[in-house]
This record gives structure tokens, C-alpha cells and sequence, in this order.
């Protein structure tokens, strides 16, 4: 028996209301241009089935019993970098040693692995040996990166500063890895606070290597401390096989940059003030990408805001820990995509520069000493409200 047409119809506008108030009150996901861990819309089917397969294993936590260690520094990739952004102070990893030495190998060089499992001993550093505190980069837009045409980066350098500006950026020239597939043996090096890394697949191995000490098919010898070594840990090497390696560069590949933030008179004084200055003689706005490796990158314009370069960035900023040709004062001029959203994945913080030292925009362009210098010099002599409507510019891409 149906209830009467007049208990019937406020029952209705009853539930429509409740509805309604759902819909206000229901969260939504945010949109790929929100986040740093979204892929290109534009991937195939079969694409994205490897990048989620990718994802997963960038998530994945080892154990003693899947190859953490002897020695590491993390438990898997996301932990480093969060939300695949940029990392937190404390998850900043030390390199040392010096190019004519062979980074001092036999002190644990490199890099300091210092968390170890249970029977090995974890690294320590050394005495007397030039530091690094390297902060993890973000990793979104690294496809990108990668399919920027090699002519178009070089197009910028300016080793001998033929043009008077001050800037003079230069390529990093790396050698590659003996598993890197191809007849060339240097690159031109693109990844890294020195551009020290050529290629998407040396990163994602040496990182698996160094920071995780897990093995795969590219480097099958584990990473021990040469001061107290421990032959093995507790799984047969390689730790995980070339498919793993593959998919985790397939996904870093494939990783979208978030978009920039909305378009406003004050944004638009502040980019012309970033120019005028001298902040785009390094932070070059725009790249188009060349032919690529995934379609989906193919011909797309990159808004990275950097030119790839190595430049001298002083003596406050000083390291004097080389990188292939990058010296002691060098870095490769760091992207600004992703800034708007930088706190939002590092509870409210802000981490800039190499080594996470600056908490703020503003911190960051005052610590520009050497080729930075005019720019940093120019930015404190704006008037308040100029300064504000370029930290404004900055802070939104």
C-alpha cells in the first residue's frame, strides 16, 4: 500500500534537501593541477597502467627482507620526496669528498648513508672533507626536463659572459654510467642540485642504490660502508629486477607539473619585475620540449623558470664539493614550478635552496650572491609594494 500523496510529497522535499546539503558538504577530489603526484592527461591506456605501476613501487617501503641496506638513508622513494615535491630539511642527504679523489670511496663517498639494519654499522661523517647537504628535489616534470632539446638549453650558455650581464651559466658535460644504453659516454647533465645526472635511469637507479641500498639489474654489488663492512643483507641481489626500475622512470617521466596559480594585475607587474631585474637571465621562463619518449611531451611548452645551467652562486652559497665539471661554488639554477604549492605538502613549511636553508622566497633571493648578485641587488631596491608584487609572481608558479 502507498502512503498518501501528502505524507508522500514533504518526504520528497525532504530528501531533496538532505541531497542538497550533501552535495555542499561532500568533498571533492582535487584537480591534477592541484597536486605534484598527477600524471599527463594525455597518456595512452597502456602508459598509465605503468604509471601506476610505477606509483606503487615509488610508495613502497622496504625491509631487511625485500634489501633495505646494509646501509641506507631512507625506506623508499616517497619518503624523501613528499608528495613527489620537494623534501624537508631533515630528509636532506650529505655528499662529500672531492672530484680528483674519487669522492673519497674508501671513507663511504659519495654520499653518507647514515641509518644501517641490524648488524652493519651505519656511515659517519668524515673529517676534514668538503659537505653538501643535498635537499630532495621535486620530482614532478622531469620528463620534461628530459625532452628539452639539448640545442636549446645550450643556447643560453654564456661561459666567458660575452654579453656584460654578469651571468655566465655553462653546461655540466657528465659521464654516463656503463648501463646506460647508447655509443656516447658524456651527456649533457640535466638532474640534480649540479646538474650531475644525465638521464631519468641513472636517477632512478642510483637513488634505488644509494639511498635504499637496494640492488637491481643495473648495479647488481651492494653499497657498504668501507670502514665496517657487512657482505650482504637479507635478500638475494639483485634486490629488484630492470621491469621495477623501468616503471619507476616511467612514472617520474610521466608526472605532470601542477599548474600555476590564476593570472592577476599584481602577478603580471610582478613577472615584468622579474624580468627587469635579472631573476630570467637565469630562471629562463619557457623551453618548448623536441621529439620524446612518451608522445604526451612531445611539443609542449616547459614553465620551469630555469636555463639548466650551472652558474657561481658565491661564497655564502658555497658547497666546495664538485659534481662532474660543476665546481665548488656552482649549482644548476633550480626550477620554480611547484612553489604555490610547496607548503601545502610540507605542513605550512618552505624549503629553498640546496640545502633547505631559506624558509621563504624572499630568504632565498637575499642569499643570491655571485652571478645572483645584480638580481639580488636590484629585487632590495624596489619599494616595498614592487617587492611584494614580485614575491607575489614567484610564489604563484
Amino acid at each position: 500500500m502507498r502512503p498518501p500523496l501528502r505524507y508522500l510529497v514533504p518526504a520528497l522535499a525532504l530528501l531533496a534537501g538532505t541531497l542538497a546539503a550533501c552535495a555542499e558538504l561532500a568533498t571533492e577530489p582535487p584537480a591534477d593541477g592541484e597536486i605534484l603526484d598527477a600524471p599527463f592527461a594525455e597518456l595512452s591506456a597502456g602508459e598509465l597502467r605503468v604509471f601506476l605501476t610505477g606509483d606503487a613501487e615509488f610508495s613502497r617501503r622496504f625491509a631487511p627482507s625485500t634489501g633495505l641496506g646494509p646501509v641506507f638513508n631512507n625506506a623508499s622513494c616517497f619518503s624523501c620526496h613528499s608528495a613527489d615535491g620537494r623534501g624537508r630539511s631533515e630528509n636532506s642527504l650529505i655528499r662529500f669528498g672531492t672530484a680528483d679523489n674519487g669522492f673519497l670511496a674508501h671513507l663511504g663517498g659519495p654520499q653518507i648513508q647514515d641509518r644501517a639494519i641490524a648488524g652493519a654499522i651505519a656511515e659517519t661523517v668524515p673529517d676534514g672533507v668538503p659537505l653538501s647537504r643535498r635537499l630532495p628535489p621535486p620530482v614532478f616534470g622531469m620528463g620534461l626536463i628530459e625532452a628539452i632539446p639539448e640545442a636549446s638549453i645550450l643556447a643560453n650558455a654564456d661561459p666567458d659572459d660575452a654579453n656584460g650581464d654578469g651571468v655566465s651559466g655553462r653546461p655540466n658535460w657528465v659521464s654516463l654510467h656503463e648501463y646506460v644504453p647508447g655509443a656516447a659516454r658524456t651527456a649533457l647533465g640535466r638532474f640534480g642540485r649540479k646538474a650531475q645526472t644525465a638521464t631519468l635511469l641513472e636517477q632512478v637507479v642510483e637513488a634505488y642504490h644509494q639511498d635504499m641500498g637496494i640492488t637491481s639489474d643495473f648495479r647488481l654489488t651492494e653499497n657498504l660502508n668501507p670502514r665496517a663492512p657487512v657482505s650482504d643483507d637479507l635478500a638475494p641481489d639483485p634486490e629488484i629486477p630492470a621491469a621495477t626500475v623501468h616503471a619507476v622512470v616511467h612514472y617520474t617521466r610521466a608526472l605532470a607539473p601542477p599548474a600555476p596559480g590564476a593570472d592577476t594585475p599584481t602577478r603580471r607587474t610582478g613577472a615584468a619585475l622579474f624580468t627587469s631585474v635579472g631573476c630570467a637571465a637565469c630562471h629562463t621562463p619557457s623551453f618548448t620540449t623536441g621529439p620524446a619518449s612518451l608522445g604526451a611531451l612531445a611539443g609542449r611548452k616547459v614553465e620551469a623558470y630555469s636555463d639548466f645551467l650551472l652558474h657561481d652562486m658565491g661564497e655564502e652559497l658555497a658547497d666546495q664539493r664538485p659534481d662532474g665539471q660543476a665546481s665548488g661554488r656552482e649549482w644548476r639554477t633550480p626550477p620554480l614550478w611547484g612553489l604555490r604549492l610547496m607548503r601545502r605538502f610540507l605542513d605550512g613549511d618552505a624549503f629553498l635552496m640546496h640545502d633547505g636553508r631559506a624558509r621563504s622566497v624572499e630568504a632565498a633571493i637575499l642569499l643570491h650572491g655571485g652571478e645572483g648578485q645584480r638580481a639580488r641587488a636590484a629585487f632590495t631596491a624596489l619599494n616595498p609594494a614592487s617587492r611584494r608584487a614580485l614575491l607575489d609572481f614567484v610564489e604563484s608558479r
